[in-house]
């Protein structure tokens, strides 16, 4: 990990967390390259995109892998070696779900979306899956991000596992590089964007 990277206090998230995951979740992605154009509409895209986040962020609680900074400036939704973004239940019901909050058009990309990632995803070795990584947009550039991603990192390799992620923005992939990941693929979604795949070996 870069020696640069700050130490920051991490915990594990409760329900009494999920409106601040949220709310950094919904900040975080309002402009990402992929995520934000997922959302066209802008006018609505934030009361849109935090209905689906707060789907994520309260499924993922499923696990004990989502850990937060201190006062949630930071988040990251894991998903241990078997484990599903969403329940069965929420799965099947997804479709209807996100229709419920935004039109077919933008349920049909989001959908599409979701699908290619999905197919992406390696099924060669049980890992951690790092379903979401986020900052609050009133915390950038203090490193809590990468500090949250140091110390789970930790945890992980404390039991011998590899690690998976989606890079949405290209401007992370460097970061995720020092952190010990390596590219595997690049996948493009209909719009065109670019995700990089990537792979971190376990450390044993």
């Amino acid at each position: 990990m870069n020696r640069s990277t700050p130490p920051v206090t991490v915990r594990t998230a409760t329900s009494a967390d999920v409106d601040a995951i949220v709310a950094t979740l919904t900040t975080a992605f309002f402009d990402d390259p992929l995520w934000g154009p997922a959302f066209p509409d802008r006018e609505r895209r934030a009361a849109q995109a935090s209905a689906m986040w707060r789907l994520f962020a309260t499924s993922a609680l499923r696990y004990p892998w989502t850990l937060v900074t201190a006062n949630v400036e930071s988040a990251a939704l894991w998903i241990p070696p078997g484990g599903t973004d969403l329940s069965p239940e929420e799965q099947e019901t997804f479709e209807e779900f996100l229709l419920g909050i935004t039109d077919r058009a933008t349920a049909d990309g989001l959908l599409d979306i979701l699908a290619i990632l999905e197919a992406a995803h390696p099924r060669t070795e049980p890992h951690f899956f790092l379903s979401l990584l986020a900052t609050h947009g009133d915390h950038r550039g203090h490193g809590y991000g990468m500090g949250l991603l140091a110390e789970n990192l930790a945890r992980i390799d404390a039991l011998g596992a590899a690690a998976y992620l989606e890079s949405c923005n290209p401007a992370n992939n460097e970061r995720y590089e020092r952190a010990g990941f390596r590219e595997l693929d690049r996948v493009t979604v209909p719009s065109g964007h670019v995700v990089s795949t990537m792979w971190r070996p376990a450390r044993r």
